[in-house]
């Protein structure tokens, strides 16, 4: 059963990302509000989940949520700062763009570079733990992977649709037979 809140005396905003470890695409975080006393059946980790159940909970999630916003750091972005700083910065966007300022972030992960003027807590495997990482987890995960399907109409020889731009066998030896795409993150390790 995952934990609705972290503090119950500040509005909290849940922020998780997706696709650090791709060789292609943005990278992509939401932050996402919920109601204090919100419950959901089927909510967990996005990974814990399939995409058929990713889907019906977003639909849930942007129906319920106070403020929710997904927001990504490109490819070009992520060669010109590094995908740690992209990450980070994806996270800001997302917190950036609410329509209410939340009192405190909840943050999956061990690290996170200070949002000005709002405190968080660093939650490890915390997507796992509390219900507003959860959603924003969903939320970054089927937008991103929504886009990188699409993106994979393009370039159908990198299968995309089935490995979001992972560095799968398939992936690489697409890499290494045509070369790159113009989607690639260069200042990555493609082969």
């Amino acid at each position: 059963m995952l934990k609705a809140y972290y503090n119950a005396d500040v509005t909290e905003a849940g922020l998780d990302e997706v696709g650090r470890g791709c060789l292609a695409g943005p990278v992509v975080a939401a932050a996402v509000i919920l109601p204090p006393d919100y419950a959901h059946p089927v909510l967990n980790d996005s990974k814990q989940l399939s995409a058929k159940q990713r889907e019906r909970v977003k639909t849930d999630i942007e129906r319920d949520a106070l403020a929710w916003v997904v927001a990504e750091v490109s490819h070009q972005e992520i060669d010109r700062i590094n995908i740690s700083r992209a990450s980070f910065m994806a996270m800001h966007r997302a917190v950036n763009a609410l329509n209410t300022r939340p009192g405190h972030l909840l943050v999956d992960g061990n690290r996170f570079v200070p949002y000005p003027m709002i405190p968080h807590t660093c939650i490890i495997k915390g997507d796992g733990q509390y219900l507003s990482i959860a959603a924003a987890s969903v939320l970054a995960k089927v937008y991103r992977d929504n886009l990188m399907v699409q993106l994979g109409r393009e370039f159908p020889a990198y299968g995309w649709a089935q490995n979001m731009g992972y560095p799968t066998r398939v992936h690489r030896a697409a890499i290494q037979q045509f070369g790159p795409t113009p989607y690639h993150r260069m200042s990555f390790r493609l082969i």
